[in-house]
């Protein structure tokens, strides 16, 4: 079998011709959505559009193995596969000059169609940066496909018409490289520079001392063993869950809260300024992903400082429904789109919800929802913790369903009683016959932990020593001494939480309102 080197190498050119005019693509857009909003991008566009149109479970897997890499891992899957399309653009251009270059085109429709459906869709200009880039890739594709020699007629086309300028290509693709890099580049400064309001307005902010500060932290609270988790979470080690491929900078001079909807008698918006200027409380408080497997890492404690909800609900004339209110869901909106919908009873009924506007003694990060997020303790985040919050409407369970209820997670959702073995790590071998400090920490957050036991194998369950309890709304430590025998083990832990109820056995999904079931560690001390 003869090979045809002539007409591999002019595939190979129109492979590579077709990376470069996907290249050219994404970064002419990206210098366009510098202009208009780094979110209209065509990347964070269809990521959004990817992450809305996903299975719940399939979401829950990405979070669950990725953590907060999973925005990053499906950024990097998009623009594989925008690259792999474009070589094969490029290819069939080689034949269809015209119609290759159309292919780029269409999937330029496609982003900006992305765009303009997203929540937080502006407007049509959204649709820009898809377009404006498609165009820029489709030229680059036109122009360069046509400098190479066409198939000449024959059987297979195996001929080829005209002779291979390869230094003037090549010129023309390096051109197009440097161009692109550079428009590339470009836009990343000028989508840099479109934040520097708001990082401006965050580092301006003084937070004011609390008028209802956190109780001091009991020196108990906090085990001196290692491996286990520090009873505050810094922020930098917080977790973080959530939808933004690119996280909003919100200029907090300019940020504004709508209070509306049923049963709201007096109406409110509020500014950054007024909610600072308001009596502020402190207090620490744990939140809890719903996407945390039995044993996960996505539940922290942090020292949070802001202003009572319950106290702006009650302004503006809201009754929970418990004293006759007609609402009886809150529907939180970010600026990003996002809705979480919380049950107005919980949010009144005494315990510390409130829109944070500090976390360990400093304004929120912007990965964490600064200027302003909301946050009610004993429930899971999906339907409590909005973050970049910007509107609160009063409505109804029946009238409305939130973002994640619209993909198959229930309505309310209680965190449920958890304890996790922090110490010793799965398959550690810690010498045998010595004596192990197991530990970990447990949570029930609104109801507190009373109790937690421990099981070797297939024993008899042994009370943990708890650490002091700061609050119910916290996790509490737990450690228990073990003498290792030699051999494999399975250690097993279970909470009982301040309401009396035990931790149960049996296994569940986090699908669809958290998951539930005993922490096992197994080790082989030898």
């Amino acid at each position: 079998m003869t090979i045809n080197r002539a007409a591999v190498k002019r595939s190979v050119l129109a492979a590579l011709s077709g990376l470069l005019s996907g290249y050219t693509a994404l970064a002419v857009a990206e210098l366009v959505a510098a202009f208009v909003r780094p979110q209209a991008g065509p990347v964070t566009a269809v990521g959004g559009a990817a992450i809305d149109r996903t299975p719940a479970p399939v979401k829950d897997f990405a979070i669950r193995h990725f953590g907060s890499d999973d925005k990053l891992v499906l950024q990097l899957g998009i623009v594989a596969t925008l690259g792999l399309l474009a070589l094969l653009f490029g290819l069939f251009a080689l034949r269809h000059r015209r119609t290759g270059a159309a292919g780029v085109l269409a999937f330029g429709v496609l982003g900006a169609a992305a765009a303009l459906t997203r929540p937080d869709a502006s407007g049509p200009l959204d649709a820009l940066p898809s377009l404006v880039g498609a165009a820029a890739g489709a030229a680059v594709l036109y122009v360069l496909v046509g400098r190479l020699p066409r198939p000449a007629p024959g059987p297979g086309g195996a001929g080829v018409g005209g002779r291979l300028d390869r230094r003037g290509f090549l010129l023309a693709a390096g051109a197009t490289a440097v161009v692109a890099t550079g428009a590339g580049a470009l836009g990343r400064t000028l989508g840099a520079r479109r934040g520097e309001g708001a990082v401006a307005s965050r580092a301006a902010v003084r937070l004011p001392a609390p008028a209802s500060p956190a109780a001091p932290v009991p020196a108990r609270a906090a085990l001196r063993i290692p491996g286990i988790s520090p009873f505050t979470t810094s922020n930098a080690d917080f977790y973080r869950v959530d939808t933004a491929l690119v996280v909003p900078k919100v200029d907090a001079d300019t940020w504004r809260l709508r209070v509306h909807g049923k049963g709201v008698a007096r109406p409110r918006t509020y500014s950054y300024q007024e909610l600072l200027g308001r009596d502020l409380i402190e207090r620490d408080v744990t939140l809890t992903c719903v996407s945390n497997e039995v044993g996960g890492p996505y539940v922290g404690t942090a020292r949070w400082l802001g202003v009572r909800l319950a106290d702006l609900l009650r302004e503006a004339g809201v009754r929970p429904p418990s004293r006759g209110g007609p609402a009886d869901q809150l529907v939180a909106r970010s600026v990003d789109g996002m809705t979480l919908g919380s049950p107005v009873e919980d949010v009144m009924d005494g315990r510390d919800a409130m829109l944070a506007v500090g976390m360990n003694g400093e304004p929120l990060p912007f990965d964490h929802g600064f200027p302003v997020r909301m946050l009610v303790p004993g429930l899971y985040g999906y339907v409590s913790a909005c973050k970049w919050i910007q509107d609160i409407e009063l409505t109804t369970f029946d009238a409305y369903d939130p973002y994640w209820v619209r993909r198959s997670w229930a309505r309310r959702a209680p965190i449920k009683t958890q304890a996790r073995i922090d110490t010793p790590k799965p398959f550690a071998r810690p010498p045998a016959g010595t004596t192990v400090m197991v530990g970990g920490v447990a949570w029930a957050q609104h109801r507190g932990i009373r109790r937690v036991e421990l099981r070797i194998d297939d024993g008899p369950w042994q009370d943990a020593d708890l650490a002091d309890q700061d609050t119910v709304d916290t996790w509490r430590q737990w450690s228990f001494p073990w003498r290792a025998t030699p051999g494999g083990h399975t250690l097993t832990v279970r909470a009982t939480d301040g309401a009396g109820h035990v931790q149960g056995e049996r296994r569940t999904p986090t699908i669809p309102d958290g998951a539930d079931g005993w922490h096992t560690v197994f080790v082989t001390p030898g």
